[in-house]
């Protein structure tokens, strides 16, 4: 595994980039590094502005070929969000590294976890948690797709819409304490009951019967936590569970 050396020489390279690349007007560390030294497994996220006459995807595609003959980096996947586009990186070592470009007049923090290093950002509205009625929503919705599946038999595809279900219900959960309901960071910081609450969501294995009982247990788990959502749980709640006491027969 990557040292935290082995993070900061990347670091500083990529900083030198930037500094010589007169495109490039202004740069940032953004994710858990951002606000603290991070921790041994810690990856790196750095973001940078490109001045307005040129095309972000062009200096992304020139650091992306110093990156591969400098790091043995292994290009993974894109993600365009408004004008940023995202590049992340796999190098030795399994570090991985979150590069991103945005034009300099919509270069600026969109969430907290943002340190302006050089140049000028712009304030921005920081995105929001997923409202609670879109996680209940899409949750109730995994809890059908779940039994269906059971009941063609489709345990492996049953196994995928359980563990979603328990998914958007803890995501929830984290909503309701303030905790961030993405990609599942904050579960870990949830109460212990909470947690206890749905670890029988787990499944124990792909048997019919071990399926039923974590479906179960995440719509009585999500149901739970849905209490901000009265009038959904109202029409929701009785049909998740007449779901649940429904027999192969019917």
């Amino acid at each position: 595994m990557f040292t935290v050396k082995d993070r900061e020489r990347v670091r500083e390279r990529v900083l030198e980039l930037a500094a010589g690349d007169a495109r490039v007007v202004a740069s940032a560390v953004v994710g858990s590094l951002a606000l603290s030294e991070g921790d041994r497994w810690s990856d790196l996220d750095l973001t940078f502005a490109v001045a307005n006459n040129f095309p972000p995807g062009g200096v992304l595609d020139d650091w992306t070929r110093t990156l591969v003959d400098e790091f043995d980096a292994a290009q993974l996947f894109d993600l365009s969000t408004g004008a940023s586009i995202y590049r992340v990186f796999l190098l030795p070592g399994c570090l991985q590294f979150d590069l991103s470009f945005t034009p300099a007049s919509q270069f600026g923090a969109i969430g907290p976890k943002f340190k302006l290093l050089s140049g000028v950002a712009v304030e921005k509205p920081h995105i929001q948690p997923t409202a609670a009625q879109e996680l209940f929503g899409y949750a109730a919705h995994h809890a059908v797709r779940a039994r269906t599946c059971i009941e063609r038999g489709r345990y492996w595809q049953a196994e995928y819409w359980i563990s979603a279900t328990r998914d958007y219900a803890l995501s929830l959960a984290c909503r309701r304490r303030d905790l961030s309901p993405f990609y599942g960071r904050c579960f870990d910081d949830l109460p212990a009951d909470v947690r206890h609450r749905f670890i029988e969501a787990l499944p124990t294995s792909l048997q019919r019967d071990a399926l039923l009982a974590a479906l179960h247990a995440a719509v009585g788990g999500l149901l739970k936590e849905a209490t901000d959502l009265p009038e959904s749980v109202a029409k929701v709640a009785p049909r998740l569970r007449e779901l649940m006491r429904m027999t192969n027969d019917e």
